[in-house]
């Protein structure tokens, strides 16, 4: 559907991060990332890490002495050699800190000659540390001036969540020209979405006898072709707008049927018809957090409310706000695009909820 943003394909969860080591940490094939501590800055972290403090920082287009969120990701401009084990652990090149007593031969205890009293001391011979485990290195991407969370998680097919997670962005997914973010490394598909087995032909269920002049055809009753066949009971997707089964907070953003309803991991909000030209209002009163397009480059419209919740319009034209603009209920934002949908999301934090729980 044009302006929709149905995020399917990336709808299996991503591999998780790699841990870093003492330091924070991750080491990849081509390049490292460094991860930040609670209450780090750019200058504590190139101190950290023996780097130039303006360097890094000229590398992450961020100033050297900004506080950083915890768990977010900073590129480093070069390389650095692997930090001390953490406590307890031991410390691949990757950055991931193993079992300490993984894959240990037994201890080999032996006698040490020259202890005190004539006395002999125990001597442990260390096992090996681990291999490195292997993985998918992940790409990197360098925030352009108009990016978004959203639009980057689209471009490479991952949830926004995702991207959040692996990179510690704020619960408001801000993010800043010239930052540099990881792309998710993609996990298993939910099991809806894999393959169904194929049986070979004639294989798993019996073959039917085939007619015979010696037996005669069974009796059976057929129905004539004119007579009506009785419709199945289907829901009426137009009058799914529910007048009062939500809590009221937010209104219909246009005033229309919904034709496709919420379904979590497939369709991330709804889709309400909007004939060209359609006025499509602000749902509840808030700030525009962000303006993108879609592929085909149709407007994306967010905008945060309070209580942590944001509403996301698809499928516009000629737009009437911009970035950082403050909106009451029932302003409106723009018209309807040719495709005649309006593509509508409610998300609490990174995740989507069913907007017609809040609509009135």
């Amino acid at each position: 559907m044009r302006g929709s943003l149905d995020t399917a394909q990336a709808a299996s969860v991503a591999q998780p991060r790699p841990q870093p080591d003492s330091r924070g940490l991750i080491s990849y094939p081509d390049y490292q990332v460094a991860i930040a501590q609670q209450g780090d800055t750019v200058s504590a972290m190139a101190a950290r890490l023996g780097l130039n403090a303006a360097e890094l920082a000229r590398h992450n287009a961020i100033d050297a002495n900004a506080t950083l969120n915890s768990g977010a990701v900073i590129a480093l401009p070069r390389r650095v050699a692997p930090g001390v084990p953490a406590a307890g652990g031991i410390v691949s090149n990757t950055g991931q800190v193993s079992d300490p007593f993984a894959g240990q031969a037994p201890r080999q205890v032996g006698t040490r000659p020259g202890a005190a009293g004539g006395a002999t001391a125990t001597t442990t011979t260390p096992a090996p540390a681990p291999a490195p485990a292997s993985g998918a290195q992940p790409r990197q991407h360098q925030v352009a001036n108009g990016e978004t969370a959203w639009s980057i998680a689209r471009k490479y097919d991952v949830s926004v969540a995702d991207l959040a997670k692996w990179n510690g962005l704020p619960q408001d997914m801000t993010i800043r020209v010239g930052q540099r973010l990881l792309i998710p490394v993609a996990g298993q598909a939910p099991a809806s979405r894999q393959q169904a087995a194929v049986t070979a032909p004639g294989s798993g269920s019996p073959t039917p006898r085939p007619p015979s002049s010696a037996t005669p055809l069974p009796d059976e009753k057929t129905v004539p072709a004119a007579k009506p066949v009785e419709k199945p009971d289907t829901p009426d997707l137009g009058a799914t707008r529910t007048a009062a089964s939500g809590n009221g907070r937010f209104q219909m953003p246009v005033a229309g049927s919904i034709v496709r309803t919420y379904q979590k991991g497939r369709n991330e909000g709804i889709d309400i018809s909007a004939p060209q030209g359609t006025s499509v209002k602000a749902a509840a009163s808030g700030t525009v957090a962000a303006i993108t397009r879609d592929t085909e480059g149709v407007p994306i419209v967010v905008i945060r409310h309070d209580g942590d919740l944001m509403s996301v319009y698809a499928g516009m034209d000629n737009l009437q706000v911009s970035k950082g603009s403050s909106v009451s209920r029932g302003q409106s934002l723009g018209t309807s695009a040719t495709s005649g949908i309006l593509h509508f999301e409610i998300r609490r934090g990174f995740e989507s909820v069913d907007p017609e729980e809040y609509l009135n």
